[in-house]
C-alpha cells in the first residue's frame, strides 16, 4: 500500500479528520474514568472526604494481599473478639476484613474476626446474632467488639484495646457519620465479657433494624455501667468511613402494632439465658490475606413471644 493510499485510510470517508485523536481521546477518558473510581472508592472524591450521598457504594479495586500479621504475645495478654453481624452485604464484607485485621494490627490489637451470618429465614437480628458471637467466640479471647460491618474507623487514634472500665463506645454521637443523640451505644461498642455477662447481653426481641442498642444502653445502666467514650480526637464526623448506601441497600424498618409498642420496652428477662440457636457450620476464610472465621448462624424464633419475626 502507497504513502497516499496509507494516509487515505487513516481518514474518515468523506472527511479530513483523522482517527488518531479519537483515539488519543478515548485514551484519556479511559484514564479518567479509572481514576475517578479510585477517588469515588477511597471516598477522596467527594466533598470533605466522603462519599457522595446519592451513589451506591463503589467498592475499591483490590488490592495485592499483604503477607499476614499474626497475633503476638507480646503485644499483650488481651485479645479481642470482634462480632460482626451478618447478612448478605458482601462488597462490604471484602472490604471490611482485610481493612480491619491490618487496622488492629498496626495498633497492637490481638484479635479474631467472627463474621455471624444469619442464614435461616427469619428476620435479620442483630442484638440475637451478637449474644451467638459472644457463646462461641471461645475461651481464648476475653473482650468483645460489636462491630457494624459497614463502619470503618479511619482515625488511627481510635482505641480498641481492652477497656477495664467499662464499655467503651468507639463510635461515639460526636464521632459518627449519622447517628448524634447522648445514649446511642451502637456502630462499634468495646466491653469486657464480664461486664457482657452483667448485662446478660442484648434482647433477642428486635427483629428488624433499629432499637437493639437503645435498649443494651439501659442494661448497661441497669448493671451499674459507666459508658466511656474517645477524646482527643479532631476529625469529627470524617472519623469514620460508612459504608451503607440506603438507596442502593433497604434496611427492614417494618413495624407491626405489636411491635412498635414493645421496641421501646426493657427485656428484663431475655438475653444470653434464652437466645435460640444452631451453628449451621464454621468456616475458617483468609480475605486477601487476614484471617476470619465464619459462623453460619440459623437463629430460632417463638412467634407466640415475638411473632413479628417473620416477614409475613
Amino acid at each position: 500500500m502507497g504513502p497516499a493510499r496509507r494516509r487515505a485510510a487513516l481518514r474518515l470517508r468523506g472527511g479530513g479528520f483523522s482517527v488518531f485523536p479519537l483515539f488519543c481521546l478515548a485514551l484519556l477518558l479511559g484514564f479518567a474514568s479509572l481514576l475517578w473510581l479510585q477517588l469515588s472508592c477511597s471516598g477522596e472524591g467527594a466533598p470533605g472526604g466522603g462519599q457522595s450521598r446519592g451513589a451506591p457504594l463503589q467498592p475499591c479495586p483490590p488490592q495485592a494481599p499483604l503477607p499476614p500479621l499474626e497475633d503476638e504475645p507480646s503485644w499483650g495478654p488481651h485479645r479481642l473478639a470482634l462480632l460482626v453481624p451478618f447478612r448478605e452485604r458482601f462488597e462490604e464484607l471484602l472490604a471490611f476484613v482485610p481493612y480491619m485485621h491490618r487496622f488492629l494490627s498496626a495498633k497492637r490489637i490481638r484479635h479474631h474476626i467472627l463474621i455471624l451470618n444469619q442464614v435461616d429465614h427469619f428476620r435479620f437480628n442483630r442484638a440475637s446474632l451478637i449474644n451467638v458471637g459472644f457463646l462461641e467466640s471461645g475461651n481464648d479471647t476475653d473482650y468483645i467488639a460489636m462491630h457494624d460491618v459497614d463502619l470503618l474507623p479511619l482515625n488511627e487514634q481510635l482505641d480498641y484495646s481492652f477497656p477495664e472500665a467499662g464499655p467503651f463506645h468507639v463510635a461515639s454521637p460526636e464521632l459518627h457519620p449519622l447517628y448524634h443523640y447522648k445514649t446511642y451505644v451502637g456502630g462499634i461498642l468495646l466491653l469486657t465479657k464480664q461486664h457482657y455477662e452483667m448485662c446478660n447481653g442484648m434482647s433477642n426481641r428486635f427483629w428488624g433494624w433499629g432499637r437493639e442498642d437503645d435498649e443494651f444502653y439501659r442494661r448497661i445502666k441497669g448493671a451499674g455501667l459507666q459508658v466511656r467514650r474517645p477524646s482527643g480526637i479532631t476529625t469529627g464526623y470524617e472519623t469514620f468511613q460508612h459504608l451503607h448506601d440506603p438507596a442502593w441497600r433497604k434496611r427492614d424498618q417494618k413495624r407491626i402494632a405489636a411491635q412498635k409498642q414493645e421496641q421501646f420496652k426493657v427485656d428484663r428477662k431475655g438475653g444470653l439465658n434464652n437466645v435460640r440457636y444452631r451453628i449451621e457450620s464454621r468456616t475458617a476464610l483468609s480475605v486477601a490475606g487476614a484471617p476470619c472465621t465464619v459462623l453460619n448462624v440459623l437463629l430460632d424464633c417463638d412467634t407466640n413471644e415475638t411473632p413479628w419475626c417473620t416477614f409475613g
